[in-house]
């Protein structure tokens, strides 16, 4: 059974940070790039990064761009995202996912295998 299960959401101030999680297990080769996704309340599930699990490129949407790093475990079976500088417009659930490849990687389709999300708020 694939599963992924994200950790490390909760409350900060606006500046502060947050490392989230996303320990993977069962998974097949093929599957090898991992995203990470923001929704906002009421608002569409948007990619913010990914990470190529072998080639180790890493993608950021312009949002997040020196502010949020993603990296993964030299097992390669947990994907991290590091989020620095955090803005209230950060608030809300984190998700990870995973896909064949990294073209296309801003894009939910394609991704399968998400986890259940992590809640993460930023107060001004």
């Amino acid at each position: 059974q694939v599963t992924q299960v994200e950790s490390g959401g909760g409350s900060v101030q606006e500046g502060g940070s947050l490392r989230l999680s996303c320990k993977a297990s069962g998974f097949t080769y093929e599957r090898n790039c991992f995203g990470w996704f923001h929704q906002a309340p009421g608002k569409e599930r948007q990619a913010v990064a990914a990470i190529h699990r072998d080639r180790y490129t890493t993608y950021y949407d312009d949002s997040v761009k020196g502010r949020f790093t993603a990296s993964q475990a030299n097992e390669r079976d947990t994907r991290y995202l590091q989020m620095d500088n955090l803005k209230p417009e950060d608030s809300g659930m984190y998700y990870c996912a995973a896909r064949v490849g990294c073209d296309g990687w801003n894009g939910a389709q394609g991704y399968d295998y998400w986890g259940q999300g992590t809640q993460v708020t930023v107060s001004s």
